[in-house]
């Protein structure tokens, strides 16, 4: 209104040749921006929105892991259940696991506090060890876990870094469910991890970028 009530204010001359220069605002919306990943499993397609914009390092890497073929193959491996909450509950677990002719880099990392990115039901997050640690592995929630997200007050450093979200699933989580659902082998993992190795592990056929039409 402002702005208006300035232009009928001048000569009107002058408000119309200021009329003429007025360019229309630029389209905003308020949804971040993402891309689109198909991972195409042998027990169905799970596709994702990667954060490039809320969380730009983590989602960078993923997509170079997608681009670069190096997801092609590789494996869910694990199937991690939670007691708690709505069932079913937990993760899937997929990725390189050190493989060096498929593993790139460790690259920095990006917590939840500062990307916004939470771990929701169907959140992508990359698995780690340390924070700055995380390569080519990966996670997707059946159900939100605030308990991954990062804890700026906490005294822990591991709470204080929580894992680095990157994503979420838009289409597929009953595949997710599935995978999940499916047999482990009590003998297989190591420490805590033991007995969440699937008996046999579900292949990510080919990962890839959906084409903008």
């Amino acid at each position: 209104m402002l702005k208006r009530f300035a232009a009928l204010a001048l000569p009107l001359s002058l408000a119309t040749a200021a009329a003429a220069q007025v360019v229309p605002p630029p389209v905003t919306t308020d949804e971040p921006e993402t891309v689109l990943v198909v991972l195409e499993t042998t027990m169905g397609d799970i596709t994702a929105a990667i954060e490039t914009e809320r969380a730009p390092v983590t989602a960078a890497n993923f997509l170079r892991y997608v681009d670069e073929g190096r997801l092609d193959g590789i494996v869910f491996y694990r199937a991690m259940p939670l007691a708690w909450g709505d069932q079913p509950n937990g993760l899937i677990q997929a990725g390189t696991q050190h493989d060096p002719k498929r593993v790139l880099p460790p690259i920095a990392h990006e917590p939840t506090s500062e990307t916004g990115v939470l771990h929701g039901r169907g959140a992508l997050s990359m698995a780690r060890d340390a924070p700055g640690t995380a390569t080519g592995d990966f996670s997707i929630m059946l159900q939100e876990q605030p308990g991954m997200d990062a804890d700026p007050a906490s005294d822990d450093p591991e709470l204080r870094a929580g894992y680095a979200a990157f994503g979420h699933v838009v289409e597929g989580m009953e595949v997710v469910e599935a995978i999940h659902a499916a047999p482990t082998d009590p003998d297989k993992g190591e420490g805590w991890m033991k007995g969440q190795m699937l008996a046999e592990p579900v292949k990510i056929v080919e990962a890839r970028r959906v084409l903008e039409e």
